[in-house]
C-alpha cells in the first residue's frame, strides 16, 4: 500500500489555530461503518449514540510545557529547544533531556545555552542528527516550575504562535491545549480527540451509564511527523510510553465480554489498547512503549467505537481511521468535511466512528 492513497487537498485555512470557545461546541461528524451514513452534529451530542454500559477509554496524560526559548551564550544567536524525555539526573537541578534543537546553526556538542530568560544553563552533550540532541539543563530552580513560567505548550507546527511565552495566544494554549481530565505529566502533544469534552459533558454521560476508564501514553513527537516513504510497510513509528492500572483493565474486560462497546477517544487510546492486546492477547495492567502502526488491513482487536480529530494527509492517524472504517467511507467523509469547511487537526472539530 503506497503513502500517496492517503493523500487529498486540504486548504489550508481549515486548519484550525485556536480552539472553540466551549470545548464541547465543536462539530462532530458521525459515520456510521453499517449503514454507511454521514450525519453532521456536535459533540455535545455524542451521548445519543453511547448506551448504557458503553465504556469510554480517555488519554489522561499532560501536556508539560516543553518548549523553551533562549540563545547561544557565545553567539547570541537564538535557539528553540522541544524538550522530549529526561533521560538523566545528576541532582534535582541538573538533568540530561533527549530534546529537538532549532537554531541558525546546527547543533554541536559542547554548545553553551542559555534559557528560559537566564533560569537555564545548557550543554549539548550529544548530537544525533535530524535535529535530536541530548542537553545538560542546570536550572536554578525546579525544572518544572521554570517551565511553568518560562516554556510554551508544544504545539504542533502547522499551528502558529511567537516567541511570546506570555502573549495572550499562549496563555489560552495552557489551559486549552490540554484535556479536563488529565493528571499524568509527560507528552509533547495533546490527545486531542480528548479536548472536546467537559466536567459537564463527562457528568451527563456516566448519568446515562456510560462507563469511563483512563489510560496513559505519553504522546511523543512521532505525531508530528509526516509520512517519508512510499510504502506504508517501510514507515516505522516513534515509540511512546502507556500504562494501564488494574482498574482500567479490569472494567475494558468486563465491556469485552458484555453488550457494551469499548469507545476509544483519540489514535493514542487506540494504539495502547491495541499494542497491549496484541502482546498479551487482550487487556492487562502493564506499561511499555509502543510502537505498532495500524493501517489497512488491520484487525481491530479492542476498539468498537472511535472518536478523532480530522487528520493531516498522508497521515498515521488518517492511515489508522481508513483501518477502522474503511478507505472509500473515510474518503468520502473527508471529501464532505472539506465541503462542509470543517476545523482540521489539533484544535479542530471531530469523528465518530460507530
Amino acid at each position: 500500500m503506497k503513502t500517496s492513497d492517503f493523500n487529498f487537498d486540504l486548504p489550508t485555512e481549515l486548519i484550525a489555530q485556536a480552539p472553540m470557545d466551549v470545548r464541547d461546541q465543536s462539530r462532530m461528524m458521525v459515520v456510521n461503518r453499517a449503514e454507511q451514513t454521514i450525519e453532521h452534529r456536535q459533540v455535545c451530542a455524542i451521548g445519543e449514540y453511547l448506551a448504557a454500559g458503553d465504556l469510554l477509554v480517555v488519554n489522561n496524560t499532560k501536556v508539560f510545557p516543553a518548549r523553551v526559548f533562549g540563545y547561544r551564550s557565545d553567539t547570541g544567536g537564538k535557539v528553540e529547544l522541544l524538550l522530549l524525555e529526561q533521560v538523566a539526573a545528576d541532582s534535582e537541578l541538573v538533568t540530561e533531556w533527549n530534546s529537538f534543537f532549532k537554531g541558525s546553526s546546527g547543533a554541536a556538542v559542547g554548545m553553551p545555552l542559555t534559557l528560559a530568560d537566564g533560569h537555564v544553563a545548557g550543554t549539548i552533550v550529544e548530537a544525533m542528527g535530524g535535529g535530536r540532541i541530548r542537553v545538560k539543563l542546570e536550572s536554578d530552580q525546579l525544572l518544572s516550575k521554570v517551565l511553568k513560567e518560562h516554556g510554551a505548550p508544544p504545539l504542533p507546527p502547522y499551528i502558529k504562535r511567537d516567541r511570546d511565552v506570555n502573549g495572550e495566544r499562549i496563555r489560552m494554549d495552557r489551559e486549552r491545549y490540554q484535556t479536563v481530565f488529565a493528571k499524568e505529566t509527560g507528552a509533547v502533544a495533546a490527545p486531542t480527540a480528548g479536548l472536546h469534552f467537559t466536567p459537564k459533558l463527562l457528568e451527563e454521560l456516566a448519568g446515562a451509564g456510560v462507563n469511563k476508564a483512563e489510560l496513559t501514553l505519553h504522546v511523543g513527537p512521532g505525531t508530528f511527523q509526516p509520512v517519508k516513504v512510499d510504502a506504508l510497510e517501510d514507515h516505522r513509528m516513534e515509540a511512546e510510553r502507556y500504562s494501564i492500572s488494574e482498574d482500567t483493565a479490569a472494567m475494558i474486560r468486563k465491556t469485552k465480554a458484555g453488550t457494551g462497546r469499548v469507545v476509544a477517544v483519540g489514535s493514542t487510546s487506540v494504539r495502547t489498547l491495541e499494542t497491549v492486546a496484541a502482546k498479551y492477547g487482550e487487556i492487562v495492567a502493564c506499561e511499555g512503549r509502543s510502537e505498532i502502526f495500524i493501517y489497512p488491513p488491520y484487525d481491530f482487536k479492542v476498539v468498537d467505537v472511535m472518536l478523532t480529530n480530522f487528520h493531516l494527509p498522508c497521515s498515521t492517524l488518517l492511515m489508522m481511521i481508513s483501518a477502522l472504517a474503511g478507505q472509500d467511507l473515510i474518503k468520502r467523509a473527508y471529501d464532505e468535511a472539506v465541503k462542509e469547511k470543517y476545523r482540521f487537526y489539533s484544535y479542530g472539530d471531530c469523528m465518530l466512528i460507530l
